[in-house]
């Protein structure tokens, strides 16, 4: 089976690239690469035609969680034809690479290591000019693997992740729509290692947190996020992109990973949801994130003086189109509005105010387990449609208030610009030792009909029934303009139909605002 599949992928990466190996700017070819331990890897490999003998730069891109090796020959015939040698392959234990999926564990990380061994025995590569890149699966064991590597210099990691518990336990909150997709994908397209196969056991019974709690032992070696000292040891120069509405690793925990960097590196987040960004940019259709990869490497592979260095570092895509650029992520955040929550009054809606004055000593009490309109959207469908401007409805007058917390701004007469995360800030007191809250911020017109901006969940666990708890939620990044005659609305439930949520039918949540720590949404408005 694995030698049909080698023929029919070699067969299909020949005609994709056809028509550029006639222009003449690369030859391509399939090969078998061994892994670490002797495992052969599934590989395309690109190599310049007619630009000299080299040696060349080297870019190694691991594939996709349950990706073939043809996810990058677009890109990479352009970079070829551009001076450098591409090696594109599938990663262990998916399609035609053999061994077994071990989810970014040891042995795929030190597979990235044999490539660049084979590639530098085989093909016209320099040494002294290697970098990794890729999307997804392939951007976290690309940052994985420079950590071990100090041989990759330069690295731009797509729609990957740095902590993978923030991002499949965010909050202590497991998204059971995105753990689903990567599941039943790895078990359709390759071989699931114990770990992964155990995960699959759990979650075909519905136990999605059992499975997410299984594999936390092993995820801190699974996060670029624990030996990120390595990268900036070894003066790696990084790249990270992401989409604003990610559904599988949410750009949060690339921010903190991002701030912790002291070499060369860049930050770029434009609307979109899991690789839907640079997805047309891998094919080799024109892609502005894949504009910036090639002038990355360019840079740091080629050492062209291509003026990346003067660009602003931090980069965030409006709704609009506008790229906006910041020296750092404090300058993103900085000058932030800082809204109290008031008490939400009113017999059939009560409401509340985010408010510019203080406003201490009140508490509001929600029903548990009690589904609103307001939720998050669905995984894959709903970052991408926000990248078209569909952005999450909710007619806010609709929320059911015994189910959901709610506070609204000001009508704003003049146009806002946010861009960053929101930060909610309030003591809540449930009446349950599990419970799940769930906030939404929208921007809502004169008629009700709210845009969803950002959301974030938030899961309380094993926590005193009847005792306060005051919880920082920082919900996710965005860029959005907010036209005049708008206004902002927090919402907070505690069912979303994305997530597993802790929360029981029965119980309440009650939010307050002690004198001596008020609630507040801190809002990075302009």
């Amino acid at each position: 089976m694995r030698r049909l599949w080698s023929w029919f992928v070699s067969c299909l990466a020949l005609f994709v690239v056809a028509l550029p190996v006639a222009a003449g700017g690369f030859t391509g070819s399939y090969q078998r690469i061994p892994g670490w331990d002797g495992a052969e890897m599934g590989a395309f490999v690109m190599l310049p035609k007619d630009q000299g003998p080299g040696p060349f730069p080297l870019v190694v891109m691991p594939a996709s969680w349950a990706v073939p090796n043809l996810e990058y020959v677009g890109r990479g015939g352009i970079l070829a034809s551009q001076g450098y040698v591409v090696v594109s392959y599938t990663s262990r234990g998916f399609w035609d690479s053999a061994g077994q999926i071990d989810i970014a564990g040891p042995g795929t990380v030190e597979d990235v290591s044999a490539v660049i061994d084979w590639a530098l025995a085989h093909t016209p590569s320099n040494p002294a000019r290697i970098g990794a890149s890729g999307i997804s699966y392939g951007a976290g064991i690309s940052l994985l693997a420079a950590e071990r590597d100090p041989r990759i210099k330069a690295v731009a990691a797509l729609s990957g992740w740095a902590d993978l518990e923030a991002s499949l336990y965010a909050n202590r909150t497991v998204s059971q729509q995105g753990a689903a997709l990567l599941v039943v994908a790895g078990s359709l397209t390759g071989r699931p290692g114990p770990e992964l196969a155990q995960a699959t056991a759990r979650m075909a019974f519905g136990d999605f947190d059992g499975a997410v709690n299984g594999l936390l032992p092993v995820i801190p070696q699974r996060s670029p996020a624990t030996e990120a000292a390595a990268l900036n040891r070894n003066g790696t120069a990084v790249l990270l992109a992401n989409a604003f509405n990610d559904s599988l690793f949410t750009p949060g925990q690339y921010i903190d990973f991002y701030n912790g960097l002291s070499g060369p590196k860049q930050l770029l987040f434009s609307h979109g949801d899991h690789a839907t960004v640079e997805a047309p940019g891998a094919l080799g259709l024109p892609n502005e994130i894949y504009d910036a990869v090639g002038r990355w490497f360019d840079r740091h592979l080629k050492g062209r003086a291509n003026g990346v260095d003067s660009e602003l570092p931090v980069r965030l895509k409006s709704q609009d189109g506008d790229w906006r650029g910041y020296a750092d992520w404090n300058a993103v955040q900085r000058g932030a509005t800082v809204y109290a929550l008031s008490r939400p009054t009113g017999l059939l809606a009560p409401t509340g105010e985010l408010s510019g004055s203080p406003s201490t000593g009140w508490n509001h009490s929600i029903l548990t387990g009690l589904p609103t309109v307001a939720d998050s959207g669905v995984a894959m469908i709903s970052g991408f449609l926000q990248s078209l401007q569909i952005a999450p409805q909710a007619s806010i007058p609709l929320v059911a208030r015994a189910g959901a917390g709610v506070w609204s701004s000001p009508t704003y007469w003049t146009g806002k610009q946010l861009s960053g995360m929101p930060q909610l800030h309030v003591t809540v007191t449930p009446t349950q030792a599990e419970v799940s809250l769930f906030a939404y911020l929208y921007s809502v017109d004169l008629l009700g009909n709210g845009t969803l901006l950002s959301h974030k969940p938030y899961s309380l666990r094993g926590a005193t029934p009847g005792v306060a708890k005051t919880i920082d939620m920082r919900m996710e990044a965005t860029s959005w303009d907010i036209p005049a005659g708008r206004k902002l609305v927090l919402v907070v439930d505690t069912v979303d139909p994305r997530y597993t949520a802790a929360t029981r039918i029965g119980g309440s949540v009650s939010f307050s605002s002690p004198a001596s720590n008020p609630s507040t949404l801190t809002v990075p408005l302009r």
